[in-house]
């Protein structure tokens, strides 16, 4: 396939993208930072904080599997457009509530959209860009970490200007942004790719025909038949073959490795959007200002690594030295916060604990790499995507609840140093340079 300009013909699927893209990660960075402003208005249980750390892993493993479903009925473009504006109902209402309950049930809103937008991402980009999809990746993934850190960065200056509702309700502007070039291709009737080719009454293929004496090319992804076409860009295959990969999946280590990965990755992420701020003001006595930067430099490693880690497990298998850089980094950064808290290091101790978010694009590169065919990584997507979630979703209720039995947090604490170092294990497991496929056929014969 010839690569056309980024812009040509889908500068609106770029835009709705990459709005999209920022709108997923702003919604969870930019809550916890105001936990003690909010508790000023009204109280917030330890339980109640724990649940909203949940929250996002939970609809994230639910609505990772309902999409396929709402997205067979109302399209890919529609559902984004739904999508964002839940996210946009939900931190405009987020804004405005009155008590912890209303909190928990708009976050929860909030995170509904969030799980239909992480599974709707990579078919968008495979539909509108398939002869870009390399550098929309890129582009995709360093928007999602650009507005990991940002928000916790200028969350509390902004609420200490003009409160914490409204630093709260200001990133519903970018989802409601992110509805307008879905929206305004859905009314064009312009949500499927254009191609000069078939403007002019033609298949791409057909209007470059290979030269009479050369083979013909290799058909292309916009040269499949339009139903073909779908079921490769649908986010999860629905027939009784699926069943029978997910049944298959469940039976390779390989595969549970992967999961377990994830995992670790989302259960340190969500730990600590809902806990870090706490932990930093409770252990070392800093202000929300200062934990706020802390929280966002802790984000702010997750930048790098989406650009770094993808090259470094494609072109030199680096897989198992990240595994053990994330690990292990991540785990000193923890015992430095429960041995020497001392405010002066707090910077070292955050910089290596977000050592860890090397673990989360490792994760999504294996699950890329780790299967044959197109088909078979949607469904392995979806499997460890889902068992991710679920676990992961245990940890911050578990974090706020050994916390307030304790009074401390350095059982909460030796408990993500527990996981880190657990999941070292697993990354040797992922390590191996084979597909579930090769897995597969090593232990039960044909795939």
């Amino acid at each position: 396939m010839t690569a056309r300009p980024l812009w040509q013909g889908r500068a609106l699927a770029l835009l709705g993208i990459l709005l999209c893209a920022f709108s997923l990660r702003s919604a969870v960075a930019s809550l916890s930072p105001m936990l003690s402003m909010i508790e000023e208005d009204f109280p917030l249980a330890p339980a109640v904080v724990g649940l909203i750390g949940s929250a996002p892993p939970v609809c994230f493993a639910l609505f990772g599997l309902l999409t396929p479903i709402f997205e067979r009925r109302l399209g890919l473009e529609r559902l984004t457009a739904v999508a964002l504006g839940l996210i946009t109902l939900g931190l405009f209402l987020r804004g405005v509530v009155g008590d912890s309950v209303g909190l928990l049930l708009t976050t929860a809103l909030v995170f509904a959209g969030v799980g239909m937008g992480n599974i709707l991402m990579p078919p968008l980009v495979k539909k509108h860009f398939p002869d870009r999809i390399g550098l929309m990746m890129t582009l995709y993934t360093s928007a999602m970490a650009l507005s990991t850190f940002v928000p916790p960065l200028v969350a509390v200056p902004v609420a200490d200007a003009v409160g914490w509702r409204f630093s709260i309700t200001l990133w519903g502007v970018f989802a409601l942004a992110g509805t307008i070039p879905w929206t305004t291709m859905l009314l064009r009737g312009r949500s499927t790719p254009t191609d000069p080719a078939e403007h002019a009454g033609r298949s791409p293929a057909a209007a470059s025909p290979a030269p009479r004496n050369e083979p013909a090319a290799r058909p292309t992804e916009s040269d499949r038949p339009a139903a073909e076409r779908q079921q490769l860009t649908g986010p999860i295959p629905t027939s009784a073959q699926t069943r029978s990969l997910f049944g298959r999946l469940a039976r390779i280590p390989l595969v549970w490795a992967l999961a377990v990965t994830f995992a670790t990755s989302s259960t340190m992420a969500y730990v600590s959007f809902a806990w870090l701020p706490s932990v930093f003001m409770g252990i070392a006595g800093v202000d929300d200002s200062t934990a706020g930067l802390l929280l966002s430099l802790f984000a702010a490693i997750g930048l790098p690594a989406s650009l770094l880690v993808p090259m470094l497990v494609v072109r030199w298998r680096a897989t198992r030295a990240l595994m053990l850089l994330g690990s292990l980094g991540g785990t000193l950064g923890l015992l430095g916060l429960i041995l020497v808290p001392a405010p002066g290091l707090l910077v070292l101790w955050t910089v290596l604990f977000g050592l860890n978010g090397v673990l989360f694009p490792l994760a999504l590169v294996l699950i890329s790499i780790r299967a044959r065919t197109p088909e078979t990584a949607v469904v392995l997507s979806s499997f460890v995507q889902s068992v991710g979630y679920t676990l992961a979703a245990v940890f911050p209720l578990l974090f706020g609840m050994l916390h307030e039995s304790t009074g401390t947090w350095t059982w909460s604490l030796l408990l993500m140093s527990t996981v880190l170092i657990a999941v070292i294990p697993a990354g040797m497991i992922a390590g191996r340079h084979r597909t579930v496929e090769d897995e597969w056929e090593r232990r039960h014969g044909a795939w």
